[in-house]
């Protein structure tokens, strides 16, 4: 499969993004071509709005434009001293998955995803595995190449885990970190043209193991590091806009990618999830098989009769990226009560992320970020959202499935 070359190249074919008119620095993009400076006509800095002039985009939330002197606020612009201010080597690798993420965005958006839709795997990936993971389709193979290839070409990274692999990818002894992903979750969507989106979760690397270790060794090591110690993570939603949220260890902060300037803006900063929301997302037609204590919990809410006394409503897309990044922003519950979802690329970073907005994270008894890793493809419950609604939920202590009939879809 050709396609599957796409990013080989990384390092020389991704300074200038697909999407964009300028040139972008691996290190710290800006645009002082643009004419950021010129006054903008009837624009009420007190109204939230999107205005356009000469196709950039200048986003206006509570009445604060999100912008630096002399150009908007990138991703990249964050990452320096007017913002995080994280370390040289973080930037470098924050700019290489922001431009996988780029690459990911165009292609899940490409008409060409009807004839991939339509085609087969190739190799152990695309049948699953010893692991018991799902069966990749064309799209998940490539998205993993694609963030494979960024991670390698940025130096930085000493080994990667993907829910596309079996077991993690050495890279060097010398960079300082570990990345975990997910490089496109809710695949199965893409046909039906239903978001989709990327995970990852940062580490650093255990430099305290002894050197003599073997490879394989010192790789699971490093790639089953508790949620507690990670650095940063992050999602990448790809919808009617593509978003990319992250968090270094001081909040969490989305971005919009600007494709008339080819850069992940910011438009979201300092997202606070509700302590309660008012909706629920959960595949409701596996009810019967429920346990009891979630059943209860869920005809409670839905009847107005919980804690908060107004009804819940229930909001589910089955792309776990789109669900929580609808809770992240609106609370209330994201959950899928039984042993499904990865511990290590997928609960971890949500968790973080979710904590790092003021949200909770759980498998039903115990916080995510606590659960040490007992291997790279683990599973468990997942439960993200606002902090009373999932300290709720935990008192009916029966909520867990631990029935799983083989659902087919």
């Amino acid at each position: 499969m050709q396609s599957l070359v796409l990013c080989s190249n990384f390092n020389t074919r991704h300074h200038v993004d697909s999407f964009s008119r300028v040139p972008s620095h691996p290190i710290r993009p800006k645009c002082s071509s643009l004419p950021h400076n010129r006054p903008l006509r009837n624009f009420n800095p007190l109204t939230p709005a999107l205005t356009l002039r000469q196709g950039v985009a200048l986003c206006a939330m509570d009445g604060a434009v999100i912008r630096q002197e002399g150009g908007f606020q990138t991703l990249m612009d964050y990452m320096g001293k007017d913002g995080a201010d994280v370390a040289d080597d973080m930037a470098i690798l924050f700019s290489h998955l922001q431009s996988a993420c780029k690459c990911i965005a165009a292609l899940v958006a490409s008409p060409s995803n009807s004839v991939l839709g339509k085609q087969k795997g190739h190799g152990v990936a695309a049948t699953g595995s010893i692991t018991g993971r799902d069966a990749a389709k064309p799209l998940d193979i490539i998205s993993n190449d694609i963030i494979k290839s960024a991670l390698r070409s940025s130096g930085k990274v000493v080994v990667m885990a993907s829910e596309e692999d079996d077991s993690p990818v050495w890279l060097t002894k010398d960079g300082p970190y570990v990345v975990t992903f997910d490089p496109l979750d809710g695949s199965r969507n893409i046909d039906a043209s239903i978001p989709t989106g990327t995970i990852f979760g940062i580490y650093n690397c255990l430099k305290e193991l002894d050197d003599d270790l073997p490879i394989e060794e010192m790789a699971s090591l490093n790639v089953l590091q508790s949620g507690a110690r990670l650095l940063a993570a992050g999602y990448a939603l790809y919808s009617s806009a593509t978003m990319l949220c992250i968090s270094v260890g001081s909040g969490t902060h989305g971005f919009t990618l600007d494709r008339s300037i080819g850069e992940f803006v910011l438009t979201h900063p300092g997202i606070i999830i509700p302590s309660r929301g008012q909706i629920y997302s959960v595949n409701d037609a596996r009810y019967f098989d429920w346990p009891e204590g979630l059943k209860r919990y869920i005809d409670t809410i839905r009847q107005g009769k919980g804690e908060n006394p107004k009804k819940y409503s229930a909001r589910y897309i089955c792309s776990l990226v789109a669900d929580f990044h609808r809770t992240l922003l609106y609370g209330g519950i994201a959950m899928n009560p039984r042993d499904h979802l990865r511990l290590v690329y997928e609960a971890n970073p949500l968790s973080f992320l979710v904590e790092q907005a003021g949200g909770s994270g759980s498998d039903g008894k115990r916080r995510i970020l606590e659960i040490q890793p007992a291997k790279l493809h683990q599973r468990l419950p997942l439960f993200l959202g606002s902090s009373a609604d999932i300290s709720e939920l935990e008192g009916y202590g029966d909520i867990q499935q631990l029935v799983n009939p083989g659902y087919e879809v």
